[in-house]
């Protein structure tokens, strides 16, 4: 049971740390405000499909909701053509949606545009953990000594830990989304 009001908690919180109210999240999910008040209220008979959504339009891991540790990112993951939840959150949201929560803080959008004729910059490596997502043009990023090249749609998630990169590819400016967690 207090597993249970735990999840119902950890939920109610990110909904808010996200800022929808209830109403917006039920209609988000499509199901009844009374029974997404009750998830909230007891976590009792919650469906995981419901929790995996949850995850997905709140910008967490299913690990997170479930538990409230967040995963450990180790190196990099490449979503190709916004083909899968990386990114499948971004096309036509508001902008409140385009904040990922790390360590309970909100992190927003940076939106960087790289130049054909910019030299590439140096190597760097920070804390945290990194999300980019490429908006327009096409875009190398140089990560642990190998170079990965995105297109339009394509991003890639990655602990910036190891040296890194981005510089642009081709003759048209390169513009992607960035957020950087503390």
């Amino acid at each position: 049971m207090n597993e249970l009001l735990e999840l119902a908690r950890r939920i109610s919180g990110l909904r808010e740390d996200c800022g929808y109210t209830q109403e917006e999240m039920a209609a988000e999910l499509q199901i009844d405000l009374a029974v997404y008040q009750d998830y909230e209220e007891t976590g009792k008979n919650i469906p995981i499909s419901v929790i995996y959504e949850l995850a997905n339009k709140l910008g967490v891991d299913f690990t997170e909701i479930m538990t409230g540790t967040r995963a450990k990112l180790d190196t990099y993951h490449i979503v190709r053509n916004g083909q899968g939840k990386t990114v499948d959150r971004y096309p036509g949201y508001a902008f409140k949606d385009l904040a990922f929560r790390y360590v309970g803080k909100m992190m927003q959008p940076l939106l960087v545009t790289l130049d054909p004729t910019d030299e590439p910059a140096a190597l760097v490596k920070h804390r945290g953990q990194e999300f980019n997502y490429v908006v327009s043009g096409t875009m190398a990023l140089t990560f642990d000594g190998k170079e990965h090249i995105l297109e339009v749609g394509d991003s890639i998630y990655f602990n910036p830990n190891y040296l890194h990169g981005q510089r642009c590819v081709g003759t048209e400016p390169a513009v992607f989304l960035t957020m950087i967690s503390e």
